[in-house]
């Protein structure tokens, strides 16, 4: 029986206005894991009402009330870890150390956002009046629209709330429509569960060909203060320009195409198993994942052998196995959008050295790639799954050039074992993260996460997030009676 789910306006499930609802499908078997409501115009109006309303409460409690709401909620996330594995093994697929990995860190960003609450925040400035006191002091927006996507669905979603709300901000969210309750409900449930006020989180989740409309009338609302969207680089660059369009900031998490860089003094084996990782991770549907895999030549034939091996060695299938690192694609229209690359890719040149071939539904194989050409629409394009490309670089300058030949610049990982060259090789990469010693993904909930170029801009986590989602305000107290010219 499938699940069913309405919107949250204002503490309360309600239907959609219009009675309508969508399917929410099972990326493995197909079927369909629930219904959910459709929400129109005039929801979305309905939820922004609540979130104004109960913007001048929120933003006015205590601050140690507000602390122990998001301490509460990390517990009770922690404490739903299975319930969470099955809601993402059915909803996006997820395999369960995926989903493991996304309670933990999304229960860990709740308690980022607890100590964010009470953390020293505004600056004493001197003035230029006598005996006056300057402040530059940090205050909340208001409403704040964000939008979660479905691939790493509880951390994004988690993410896409709890920096707005520990800065004072209610908040509007419409979640991606292929995972609606683990990056948006489920988020909400905790939350509620928790503590939190009614009205000061909202969830609008809506079918897929009104996603465009719901997004544009949800930014367009004045009462709406600021946006923040994790999302394709696509889709990123209209959320960007609806909100410049109404002068309202915004933060943007979008697309990478990042490379993991193996320098000629790396340990080979440890090489192996961090870009194994780093491009098979969740299937590759990470936006940190390693599409681009640089291997000093020096290393190559080793490096190749051992990783055309381990890839070929991970079992692929059902996400809700204990033992398979390759689940299936968000979709099976996904899974065909890869199989279009890696075809493309080997009809221009291109060499399969483990994997390639048709998906099975949703679940394309571990595929790694070798002398694809500039030509290929995979050579730039970011591939979204578990596929990767393997190139080989002769000195330090020429694995620089490489992988900053894309128009994104999210994260890189440089595999060495001496960290002063691999500082220096990373002081030229043109990204908004980068790890030495170590592969491209990874997420920590006090640091700030966001990316360069066309992978966005605006950071994410610890003081970073708070500054995205409030105002620096100047406010002066005069100690004396000033002087004036007339």
């Amino acid at each position: 029986m499938p699940v069913t789910r309405d919107l949250l306006i204002g503490g309360k499930d309600v239907p959609a206005a219009s009675g309508r609802v969508t399917e929410d499908l099972s990326p493995y078997t197909g079927e369909v894991y629930a219904t959910v409501a459709a929400a129109g115009a005039q929801d979305v109006s309905r939820a922004v009402d609540a979130a104004d309303a109960a913007f001048p409460a929120w933003a006015a409690l205590a601050p140690f009330a507000r602390r122990a709401i998001f301490l509460r909620a990390a517990d009770l996330l922690d404490g739903r870890a299975e319930d969470v594995a099955a809601l993402m093994a059915h909803e996006a697929g997820g395999t369960r150390p995926w989903a493991y990995f996304n309670v933990g860190l999304a229960a860990n960003i709740f308690r980022e956002a607890a100590a964010a609450v009470t953390a020293p925040r505004g600056e004493v400035l001197n003035a230029q009046e006598e005996g006056a006191l300057g402040l530059a002091v940090r205050e909340p927006l208001g409403v704040v629209a964000a939008f979660a996507p479905w691939n790493a669905p509880v951390i994004l979603g988690a993410r896409a709330v709890a920096a707005p709300l520990a800065a004072g901000n209610t908040v509007v969210v419409k979640p991606s429509e292929d995972a609606p309750i683990a990056c948006g409900l489920l988020i909400a449930d905790v939350l509620r569960e928790a503590g939190l006020p009614d009205g000061v989180l909202n969830v609008v989740t809506n079918a897929p060909e009104d996603a465009a409309e719901i997004a544009e009338v949800l930014i367009a609302d004045p009462r709406v203060r600021a946006v923040n969207f994790t999302g394709s680089t696509g889709v990123g660059r209209i959320i960007g320009t609806h909100a410049a369009r109404h002068l309202k900031p915004a933060v943007l998490e979008l697309g990478g195409k990042n490379s993991v860089i193996v320098l000629d003094d790396a340990d080979v084996d440890y090489a192996v198993d961090a870009v194994t990782f780093s491009v098979f991770m969740n299937s590759g549907q990470i936006c940190m994942s390693g599409d681009r895999v640089l291997v000093h030549s020096s290393l190559a034939e080793e490096f190749t052998g051992k990783l055309a091996a381990k890839v070929a060695s991970l079992r692929a299938g059902d996400p809700s196995h204990p033992h398979t690192v390759v689940g299936p694609l968000v979709t099976a229209a996904a899974a065909q959008r890869v199989a279009g690359l890696v075809k493309d890719a080997v009809a221009k040149g291109a060499s399969v050295l483990t994997g390639g071939g048709e998906p099975e539904g949703a679940v394309h194989p571990a595929t790694v790639l070798t002398d694809v050409p500039k030509d290929a629409d995979l050579y730039y394009t970011e591939a979204f799954g578990p596929v990767c490309v393997l190139e080989t670089f002769t000195d330090d300058a020429e694995a620089v050039a490489v992988a900053n030949d894309t128009e994104n610049g999210l994260t890189c990982g440089i595999i060495t074992e001496n960290a002063t060259r691999g500082l220096q090789v990373a002081r030229r990469i043109r990204t908004g993260i980068v790890h030495i010693n170590d592969q491209s993904v990874a997420d920590e909930p006090h640091a700030p996460f966001g990316g360069a170029k066309a992978s966005g801009y605006g950071r994410f986590g610890g003081r970073w997030g708070i500054e995205a989602f409030s105002n620096t305000r100047w406010v002066t107290l005069a100690t004396q009676q000033a002087h004036y010219p007339f």
